[in-house]
């Protein structure tokens, strides 16, 4: 919810005047953060960036290699060389736990390398079947061993894939085959190692290619380690159900498989329904799900028979369930922003799906980066323009951008206000790429390919602030203020990126100034960022009253 509505900007654009040229001068706060109570820390020297070289609050320590990490000479010879010459923090910390099997919740800031803290020892465990089985194109697809990363979006989708298909032996070929299914991406002719998939995609191919469930069930089976990345965004909202589905099929298999493996005597009779029934106590029963989208029709009719048939039902004690049958399987999910604070948030639902996970949390998760320079800048309708065209033309000049091309995003929180920004800067004679849900997934591409080739100005909507990587942007503005918390910390995520500083301004109206000053307090304090929104409501009420008091006095 917005605490209250701004003008909107692309209002403003008509109001433009001649530019008022200042420098910027601004004067960030860096502090550090001792992580909040969590079953591993990714460890470390996490200093002020004032007291030592900023790639220490990224990097782990020199003496922690790949190779001690129990990554392969293969694998850690093809991290070498695409510049990956030792781990970051969450690396270290994480891919250990990955390794062993366990289910493991990865949870740190962006730009800390998550990515490849799951790829890494996912990749490295197949290969290492690989080479105890024989040839991956020789072996038994009854036997094949398949991981599974979901991802919200396409664009997400094909930047993993890229990111596995640079891991290549020493011959030039990648370690693995690698396979999209989402967007323009079909179902593969040659089953895949890794196979990279929208939530929605993935159930449309899996129900239309097998009505009779055959190689549904022979796909499901293969299915060994599932990663959800952006794992926040996809337990909550209109993903949920998707995502449960999946996860209701690959739990059931679990229990089928480990049901041939053991007597029945040993093993409860608990259906399929059963477990989409568990499975719903665990995301909240009395929730009410956003549905599938439109293209998911066939989904959302199998998905809606299950729910009827949960209707009235008595809610199952989920724990006894989840430890009645042997696992198979591994669950890994990754999020840059995961609240805890509630049982419907995405890590209280993850708390009471995987009791026994592993949980690895970065040093500055939810926390202001000690590489992070702030800039806040108060503005009003009649200032709103020029500032945000000063911000533009002159920032750059105080981010520490090294060499090569310069990259400035811009974030409005409308697709009509990024269109009324572009109009506004295009004006005064700075050339933007625009990045929104509106465009064509065939525009929005070749956009982000050309900001990341040519730099420049990039403004978009928050479509572009979760999960995409784009190298060295120096950068980040806000020419609205965010209305979450989560938009807030991948906004401002989008810069101080693996070991770099960066440089965001903030512009923020009347309305955002009390919320405005408990980030600016949260930050100062080593306080998480989504407690000061949580004090929204105290806000809004603070904006109503006086409104109520200024109509009185009319």
């Amino acid at each position: 919810m917005i605490l209250q509505h701004s003008i909107s900007i692309c209002k403003l654009w008509r109001l433009s005047s001649p530019p008022k040229l200042f420098l910027f001068r601004p004067s960030g706060v860096t502090t550090t953060y001792q992580p909040q109570c969590c079953r591993i820390r990714a460890f470390g020297s996490a200093t002020k960036v004032s007291d030592t070289n900023v790639n220490e609050t990224f990097f782990a320590e020199e003496s922690v290699s790949w190779n001690c990490l129990g990554v392969s000479e293969s694998l850690s010879r093809a991290l070498f060389s695409i510049g990956l010459h030792r781990p970051s923090l969450i690396q270290a910390a994480c891919i250990p736990s990955i390794l062993t099997g366990a289910d493991v919740v990865v949870a740190a800031e962006t730009g800390s390398g998550k990515t490849h803290a799951y790829l890494v020892p996912l990749i490295d465990k197949l290969c290492q079947m690989s080479d105890s089985s024989g040839a991956i194109a020789d072996r038994d697809v009854s036997k094949h061993h398949l991981s599974l990363v979901l991802c919200p979006n396409v664009m997400l989708c094909e930047q993993v894939v890229r990111m596995a298909n640079s891991l290549c032996n020493d011959s030039g070929t990648p370690l693995l085959n690698i396979a999209a299914v989402c967007g323009r991406h079909v179902w593969p002719v040659k089953e895949p190692d890794v196979m990279v998939s929208t939530p929605a995609a993935l159930l449309n191919y899996v129900y239309s290619i097998d009505l009779e469930r055959r190689r549904r069930s022979e796909f499901i089976r293969s299915v060994k380690y599932v990663v959800f990345d952006e794992a926040d965004m996809l337990l909550c909202g209109s993903f949920q159900n998707q995502v449960l589905q999946l996860i209701n099929m690959l739990r059931f298999d679990e229990k089928q498989l480990s049901r041939s493996k053991n007597s029945e005597a040993e093993m409860s009779s608990s259906s399929e329904l059963d477990e989409f029934r568990d499975l719903k106590a665990d995301f909240g029963e009395d929730e009410d799900d956003d549905g599938d989208e439109d293209e998911n029709t066939e989904v959302g009719e199998e998905s809606a028979n299950l729910e009827a048939e949960t209707k009235g039902l008595k809610r199952r004690d989920w724990r006894r369930v989840r430890k009645i049958y042997e696992r198979s399987k591994q669950y890994i999910f990754v999020a840059a922003t995961l609240p805890e604070n509630g049982k419907r948030t995405a890590g209280g639902v993850l708390k009471r799906m995987f009791p026994d996970a592993t949980w690895v949390s970065g040093n500055y998760l939810h926390q202001h980066s000690p590489r992070l320079e702030q800039k806040w800048i108060e503005v009003s309708v009649d200032t709103q323009v020029d500032t945000l065209i000063n911000a533009v033309k002159n920032g750059n000049s105080m981010a520490d951008s090294g060499p090569g091309v310069l990259r400035t995003m811009v974030f409005a929180n409308t697709v009509e206000a990024v269109e009324a920004v572009a109009k506004i800067l295009t004006g005064a004679g700075v050339e933007c790429f625009l990045y929104h849900s509106d465009s064509s997934l065939e525009e929005r591409t070749k956009n982000l390919l050309d900001f990341q080739q040519e730099g420049g100005v990039f403004v978009c909507t928050d479509a572009a602030a979760r999960g995409i990587d784009i190298p060295n942007v120096s950068h980040v503005i806000q020419a609205e203020f965010a209305t979450s918390a989560v938009d807030f910390l991948h906004r401002v995520g989008r810069t101080a990126r693996a070991g770099k500083p960066g440089l965001v301004t903030s512009l923020y109206r009347e309305s955002n100034r009390d919320l405005v000053a408990a980030i600016r307090l949260a930050q100062t304090i080593d306080m998480p960022v989504e407690k000061a929104f949580s004090r929204k409501r105290s806000f809004r009420n603070k904006i109503k009253k006086r409104g109520r008091e200024a109509s009185n006095m009319r």
